[in-house]
């Protein structure tokens, strides 16, 4: 692999508009890279872009739509713990928006709009346009190069090819269904879809329900049909997530499936039979079953690989070691800090572009995705989850400060963030409007102007002890 020059500009193609495509779109600006964004939908923010139309013709959702995101969505992690190093997801300054703690989908939007037009990146983003190919061109002074195929409003129909010094793929994560294999489902009469396909409840009224899978969007999307569907049954694999006996118990249709029952079969006459031998008559089926890795426009000969969701080779989840780093990717990682993490990734990729950074030889970021994998492997981690870090701080930490100088997360951060998953465990239903912050956390908040010089309204005491809070979800509804 040949040694990136110093200070060279670079002429990258970032695709995606998203969260993780702008802010790798800022980064290898701040080195001085020509950045383009392609981005095939109408607006910047990628998964965030909600649109109430699903896969009409494809109800398990795999025929293309975009967004996953459902009507009632509401973020899972506090709005404090997230957003850019640099630039904090404080509620609007005039009261507008929803300055809750956990807001709606839309307020996310809404910062990521507004991150976007701070740092002038608008103007580097193609809006409508498809990337269509993405493959190597014939190399310049020994360095790979890649051409684009494309087509968009600019180009109508007719599909444009330009070649770019490097790529970065920041597609999202969660819009290609991941389905499990169930006898009958090609026959089935009821209704089935994939959670990407989810928007609303009103058209389960009065049905029976079966919801499978029940990690976040499988519980917000079973408490939300209890509401209206007749009954609605959870199933899901042991250690796969679950829902707690006294969230069942708060909801007389509510029922989980006895010791994750998953379902062996769909009948034809509308039956769904669990492993355990019983069965229910159901109207509908949800699988909240999570999503698979795609890139059907990337083209490397088969250098890289997709392998029940493990995509490969990649060195720290962002090189590929044999195309580095002419080819990156940016926001593979899962349950990590979004969007530090994938920060971090961009200002590596983007310095490694530029000459600050240097990369190890082929042959050592090999041997490191080998024995990353292996001890992955000896841990018990099924290869789908090769990309899930879990919330290692100490990892997401390490990677920050040796691949680029990015600052560590604070402890209060992390603190919030810990007890924000404990509270979705222990009660997925209020934990959004209900929380307690520990003194780590509270100064934490008062250092960074969370409780103060916002406005008015962001302080609040709490009337039984005296205690000073954080700011109170509902004041500024």
């Amino acid at each position: 692999m040949a040694s990136p020059k110093k200070n060279k500009k670079k002429k990258v193609c970032v695709v995606g508009a998203g969260v993780a495509g702008l802010g790798a779109a800022r980064e290898l600006r701040r080195e001085g890279h020509d950045v383009t964004v392609m981005e095939q939908g109408g607006g910047v923010g990628g998964q965030w872009l909600y649109d109430p139309a699903t896969d009409g013709g494809d109800p398990l959702g795999t025929a293309g739509a975009h967004s996953s995101i459902y009507a009632s969505l509401r973020l899972n992690t506090p709005r404090e713990a997230i957003g850019f190093s640099d630039f904090p997801f404080f509620p609007n300054k005039d009261g507008g928006g929803d300055a809750r703690r956990y807001p709606c989908h839309g307020e996310f939007l809404r910062y990521i709009r507004d991150f976007c037009d701070t740092f002038g990146l608008m103007d580097a983003v193609r809006l409508n346009t498809k990337v269509l190919r993405v493959a190597m061109a014939p190399p310049c002074d020994g360095d790979v190069r890649w051409v684009v195929r494309y087509e968009g409003e600019e180009t109508g129909t007719t599909a444009e090819e330009e070649v770019f010094d490097a790529v970065v793929v920041a597609v999202g994560q969660y819009t290609q269904p991941r389905l499990p294999t169930i006898e009958g489902m090609d026959r089935w009469r009821g209704r089935q879809l994939h959670s990407h396909s989810y928007r609303v409840p009103d058209t389960f009224k009065g049905q029976v329900v079966v919801v499978v899978g029940c990690h976040e969007s499988g519980k917000d999307i079973a408490l939300e049909l209890c509401k209206v569907a007749r009954e609605v049954h959870i199933s899901v694999k042991p250690t796969a997530g679950s829902i707690s006996a006294g969230v069942v118990s708060n909801h007389h249709n509510l029922h989980l499936q006895p010791e994750a029952t998953t379902i062996d079969c769909l009948c034809e006459d509308g039956r769904v039979v669990f492993a355990d031998a019983t069965g229910i008559v159901a109207d509908a089926v949800v699988y909240c079953t999570g999503y698979n890795y795609s890139f059907p426009f990337l083209d490397t000969a088969g250098v890289i690989t997709v392998d029940d969701n493990r995509v490969g080779p990649l060195y720290e989840h962002t090189f590929p070691p044999a195309l580095a780093p002419s080819l990156s990717f940016v926001s593979v990682a899962k349950l990590v800090v979004v969007p530090r993490f994938f920060e971090a990734q961009a200002r590596w990729v983007a310095q490694v572009l530029s000459g600050r950074r240097s990369l190890p030889p082929v042959e050592e970021m090999l041997r490191s995705v080998e024995e990353y994998h292996r001890a992955r492997e000896v841990a018990g981690v099924p290869k789908r989850h090769t990309h899930n870090i879990a919330f290692d701080w100490e990892y997401c930490d390490e990677f920050g400060e040796k691949h680029c100088g990015f600052p560590r997360l604070e402890d209060w951060k992390k603190e919030l963030i810990r007890s924000s998953m404990r509270s979705r465990l222990d009660d997925p239903e209020s934990c959004r409007d209900n929380y307690h912050d520990s003194d780590l956390v509270l100064e934490g908040l008062r250092s960074k102007g969370w409780l103060t010089g916002r406005a008015p309204a962001m302080q609040d005491k709490d009337d039984s002890d005296g205690q000073e809070r954080a700011p109170n979800p509902h004041t500024h509804l």
